[in-house]
């Protein structure tokens, strides 16, 4: 008989500091409203000088590890877009701060935001061959635009570690998926840059296509029917997207889809800001978290990344306890970051350290890694306890 696989456990972090989009929309000259209302957000994660996607996500997964032990774990897979170095993975600097085993291999995925759920297929894959072993994932990403562009109130950071098992404890991944794939110019960065560039309105009718297409496809290959769906969780570059989605996927099914899902899945999203890779497995916390109805019920799961590739994916969520204690760590989380003035937040987004130059970082975060400088041309990082 073929054991179920899916993800056992979640973790969600984030940087030390936090941008209120109510200042930023006082500093750029416009109503408030259009960040709040208009683009569904009220704060942005901006990381101190000495975080980035290796501490973020580092974090996460001790967090997580701490609950489930490492006993099992083969491999460290870490999907990004604000990768650190042209060759050696973020998966690597994670699994030395996590004093992860020799036997364990890291690797680095990169596909826009949609490469959390890339690395979710390949954990999948890799259990279904071995169910004694377990993979731990890692998305985290910085999202940047630049001061005063259009992108600039969906910028974000966070990071999220899920392990993948057989017999998961917290959600069991569905064998069949619809998958999406177009080369469309809607966001790129290019290796001179940054800061990513995007054609807004392009990039939300890719999305919109790739939601639709995906469907079809999930549909064309024997996938579950909207009627066994109880609630969606959507990539959400900006949480208004998500609801934007919605409607059109209703209007593609000619059903309803209720909206209550939408307000719980964006409850962390709309704090923490665009987070890329980590932002659908993000949504998918808030709403477990949120709703103790869906256990024992299915979830869609719309994932998306620029230039584009879509995937959607159902899972049955599994009767769980612990929802109350994430919930409640990600509310202390989220209140503990430090605001940024605005003046301040525009220093930081201009700070960069070259390779070349040795330098070390200001200590800032209380994290407990840090991102210490560059020394030869090499990240430094350490334990801060």
């Amino acid at each position: 008989m073929n054991r179920s696989i899916g993800i056992h456990d979640i973790e969600i972090g984030t940087t030390h500091h936090v941008v209120d989009l109510a200042d930023l929309a006082v500093a750029r000259g416009v109503d408030p409203d259009k960040f709040r209302i208009g683009l569904g957000q009220d704060q942005m994660s901006f990381p101190a000088p000495d975080e980035d996607i290796v501490t973020m996500g580092a974090a996460a997964a001790r967090a997580l590890l701490a609950r489930t032990g490492a006993d099992g774990v083969r491999t460290l897979l870490f999907a990004t877009e604000s990768g650190i170095d042209q060759s050696k993975s973020a998966a690597v600097f994670a699994h030395g701060l996590l004093g992860l085993g020799a036997d364990v291999r890291a690797v680095e995925l990169k596909q826009a935001c949609y490469a959390g759920t890339a690395a979710l297929q390949m954990a999948l894959g890799i259990v279904a061959r071995n169910p004694a072993e377990r993979v731990l994932i890692i998305a985290a990403d910085v999202a940047r635009y630049a001061l005063d562009s259009a992108g600039e109130p969906t910028q974000g950071a966070a990071s999220v570690a899920m392990l993948v098992s057989a017999d998961p404890a917290l959600l069991e991944i569905d064998p069949v998926s619809g998958v999406f794939t177009a080369d469309v110019d809607d966001f790129w960065r290019p290796n001179d840059s940054s800061t990513a560039l995007v054609d807004g309105k392009l990039s939300m009718s890719a999305y919109i296509d790739a939601l639709l297409g995906a469907w079809d496809d999930l549909q064309a290959r024997g996938g579950v029917t909207a009627a066994d769906i109880a609630a969606f969780a959507y990539h959400q570059p900006f949480t208004k997207m998500a609801a934007k989605a919605q409607r059109r996927l209703a209007a593609h099914l000619g059903a309803e889809l209720a909206d209550d899902d939408l307000v719980a899945m964006s409850t962390y999203n709309r704090r923490l800001g665009n987070s890329y890779t980590a932002s659908l497995y993000v949504a998918l916390a808030a709403l477990i978290d949120a709703r103790a109805d869906l256990d024992g019920r299915r979830v869609g799961l719309f994932s998306y990344g620029s230039g584009s590739v879509g995937e959607l994916l159902t899972a049955r969520v599994l009767p769980q306890g612990g929802r109350e204690d994430r919930s409640a760590r990600v509310s202390r989380m989220l209140d503990a970051r430090a605001p940024l003035p605005i003046a301040e937040y525009e220093r930081l987004h201009a700070l960069s350290y070259p390779s070349g130059t040795d330098t070390e970082t200001p200590r800032t975060t209380t994290g407990p890694f840090r991102f210490a400088g560059i020394r030869g041309g090499a990240r430094q990082y350490e334990h801060i306890g």
